[in-house]
């Protein structure tokens, strides 16, 4: 990872998903949401908040702006808060994103130091960077200094035998299996010990 090294690659990822910009919130869908998920018809509803039918149909289709009377109503018929009809719910943690990169066809972004692939490229909008380093350093003096950016990072050892350096800590040697968890605004970099090039997984944070 020398000065092109993660942090392109953390640029790429961050990149390929975009400003992700907030929706301005739909009242009449938020309410309709409310309401249906109380199971509720438009005439129970209305019942409830005290409203015409009509009025209410007109608030969820947009045709009508509620005074700030109507919204009291229909906060307490709904029995939430008047700011509660202007946050949109919460997205769900599960939302059946899936993406599989097979074997050998990764993004390739190859440095001095490391041969990277990008894995799971095609799913943007990602908060992890996962990829599979070969490392081809065999000494710190190939590095242009320490490497440094935001957010954390995973490393687990594939194949060889690697030296983690770190700017705070003593050099430790890891072999296959063998994993590290750490700041990435830590300085780091890592070289390959064995006489074939190690293999190495990385995962780290975007947000």
């Amino acid at each position: 990872m020398t000065g092109k090294d993660p942090k392109s690659l953390i640029e790429i990822a961050r990149s390929t998903g975009g400003e992700e910009m907030p929706e301005p919130l739909d009242l009449g869908a938020r309410v309709r949401e409310l309401r249906k998920a109380r199971d509720w018809t438009l005439e129970q509803a209305a019942g409830q908040a005290g409203l015409a039918r009509s009025t209410l149909s007109k608030i969820e289709n947009g045709q009508m702006s509620p005074t700030y009377e109507a919204l009291k109503k229909l906060a307490v018929g709904l029995e939430i808060s008047v700011p509660q009809l202007f946050t949109p719910p919460e997205k769900g943690q599960i939302n059946g994103r899936m993406v599989m990169t097979r074997s050998g066809e990764g993004n390739a972004q190859a440095t001095v130091t490391y041969e990277h692939e990008l894995l799971a490229e095609a799913l943007t909008k990602k908060t992890m960077l996962p990829y599979r380093a070969r490392v081809r350093a065999r000494t710190m003096d190939e590095f242009d200094g320490w490497v440094r950016h935001d957010g954390e990072e995973f490393l687990y050892v594939l194949t060889g035998v690697i030296r983690l350096y770190t700017e705070f800590y003593e050099p430790v040697e890891m072999r296959r299996g063998d994993s590290a968890y750490y700041d990435a605004t830590m300085g780091h970099n890592v070289v390959s010990t064995s006489d074939d090039d190690a293999l190495i997984l990385w995962v780290t944070s975007l947000a």
